[in-house]
């Protein structure tokens, strides 16, 4: 497992997301790394965050697997050339679909746990899986398409990723 420390989102600055942003405050700031072929993210939420009593509210999840995954995009990418996650040139994805099955409650007073997969990586798009566990049980599973929208080797002077 690579160290937590070393998170996909330490290396988007300028990053001001609600879900993935460690520039924004009052967002959810999640953190996604490597354990091996996966990309985990482990999250504790607030109570401001529940939708029924001491259950975490929906939307709140969708955007924890949408930035997770759109993450997970991205260091694949530069996983899959082999390069460190400060290199040259810069990426960023945003989400294509996002197809989310909530199967079961997810309880708001413990950590959330997601594990996203790669399953095909093809020009501009990367096709993911990802999976919410809380505790041992899975409470949401997703599909996810991100699309590669910023390549700062591409790059235009007035692109909004830049």
């Amino acid at each position: 497992m690579e160290k937590k420390n070393d998170f996909f989102q330490a290396h988007m600055p300028e990053n001001v997301c609600y879900g993935c942003g460690q520039l924004n405050e009052e967002g959810l700031q999640i953190e996604s790394f490597w354990d091996g072929s996966l990309s985990v993210c482990e999250w504790l939420p607030e109570e401001k965050y529940h939708g029924w009593a001491n259950l975490l509210n929906g939307g709140v999840m969708a955007t924890l697997i949408d930035c997770h995954c759109m993450g997970t995009a991205m260091a694949d990418a530069y996983r899959r050339e082999n390069r460190s996650l400060d290199s040259e040139p810069v990426y960023r994805y945003a989400t294509g679909t996002l197809s989310v099955r909530y199967l079961k409650p997810t309880p708001i007073h413990q950590q959330v746990v997601l594990k996203a997969r790669v399953i095909e990586a093809k020009g501009r798009k990367t096709t993911l899986s990802c999976q919410v566990y809380s505790g041992e049980v899975l409470t949401a599973e997703a599909d996810v398409v991100a699309i590669r929208v910023y390549d700062s080797q591409t790059a235009h002077e007035n692109n909004p990723f830049k």
